[in-house]
């Protein structure tokens, strides 16, 4: 994944995951960057933000999704993830990625 609008590096959350865009008149699956940040000094806000891999997509143009979640959104969010997970785990699904 070269020409990001994010920084990857050490710290960066999930820097490969599988995803698909849909949109109205298309589907198209590419791999993706996933971050959860909060700036370093007086954090006002947790950031999620998305990338996909988009070198060779025609609908999509480069661009990176970022979510601006106050402490209480990011935690609801985490739970909802924890609680999917298990449930996945569970039912004997994926669990290596």
């Amino acid at each position: 994944m070269s020409d990001r609008l994010m920084t990857i590096n050490a710290q960066t959350t999930l820097d490969y995951v599988e995803g698909t865009a849909i949109g109205e008149s298309f589907e198209w699956e590419s791999v993706a960057v996933v971050n959860a940040a909060a700036d370093r000094e007086n954090p006002d806000g947790v950031r999620l933000q998305f990338e996909f891999d988009n070198l060779s997509e025609a609908h999509l143009p480069k661009h990176m999704v970022e979510l601006e979640l106050t402490p209480a959104q990011a935690r609801a969010v985490a739970a909802d993830l924890e609680t999917h997970a298990d449930r996945v785990e569970d039912a004997g699904g994926d669990s290596s990625h």
